[in-house]
């Protein structure tokens, strides 16, 4: 069976207990965000689930069998264009030339980049194409569990909308499941399922939080509102160092 399981996960950095105890389960379809402030560990738990980091005690199964990860910054190879560097997963896999970039010119043109885009080089990209080139190089090995790591928090607001649409599209149909960690908390309404907050010093999960409305039907109304409610619990204002909420906080 598919899933991603964790269980009892702790990890060092030298002497610096920076994961304590982390459970988590995923399930294919299913988007997940960690929440937390800076230094709680999400990264360093994505890298740990990513295969990037070997792990000290605890459990991680990963029933997974292709894995695709956005990071933060594109990370795009300078001297290949825009359609190489989306094709770049699919050549390590053996695919043939002529596929790989008919695969990279769908992906492209449905993320909204045109053939001139697919040609350039990533200096000459927006900071924008550069996301999208990375969104699609993920999104080209049709992965069964794709990671996100702070993905958008580096656009504005008008083209983070634009690609949270984009990402939902795409994953609509395919069932993959999202690991995704975000500081933005209005993020995570949007496209998570469920969420999970973080606390640091050693980071650890403190609190579940489950969206049930379909992401669809999530507008800016609900989003505005639910996260509202959300920034009222007493585990996320203490994540986020705020001073306790004068009342309590009523389900999302």
């Amino acid at each position: 069976m598919k899933k991603l399981t964790v269980r009892g996960l702790s990890h060092h950095f030298a002497l610096t207990e920076v994961l304590a105890g982390v459970d988590l389960d995923l399930f294919p379809g299913e988007s997940v965000a960690l929440v937390g402030p800076s230094g709680c560990g999400k990264t360093t738990l994505l890298n740990l689930v990513a295969g990037l980091l070997p792990h000290g005690a605890g459990r991680i199964a990963n029933g997974y069998t292709s894995v695709g990860c956005v990071f933060q910054q594109a990370r795009l190879l300078p001297w290949k264009n825009a359609r190489d560097n989306i094709a770049l997963g699919l050549k390590a896999r053996g695919v043939d030339a002529a596929a790989r970039a008919r695969r990279a010119d769908a992906l492209g043109l449905q993320l909204g980049l045109d053939g001139d885009d697919l040609d350039k080089y990533p200096h000459a990209l927006s900071g924008g194409m550069q996301s999208r080139v990375a969104l699609a190089r993920a999104l080209a090995l049709e992965p069964d569990l794709l990671l996100l790591d702070e993905a958008f928090a580096a656009l504005d607001v008008g083209l983070k909308a634009e690609l949270y649409a984009l990402l939902l599209a795409q994953l609509g149909a395919g069932g993959c499941a999202v690991l995704m960690i975000t500081h933005d908390l209005m993020e995570a309404v949007r496209l998570a399922d469920r969420i999970l907050m973080m606390a640091p010093a050693p980071g650890r999960i403190v609190r579940e939080f489950r969206l049930d409305r379909p992401k669809p039907a999530r507008d800016d109304a609900w989003v505005y509102r639910t996260t509202g409610e959300l920034m009222q619990a007493p585990e996320v204002r203490a994540g986020f160092g705020l001073a306790p909420a004068a009342g309590g906080m009523r389900c999302a």
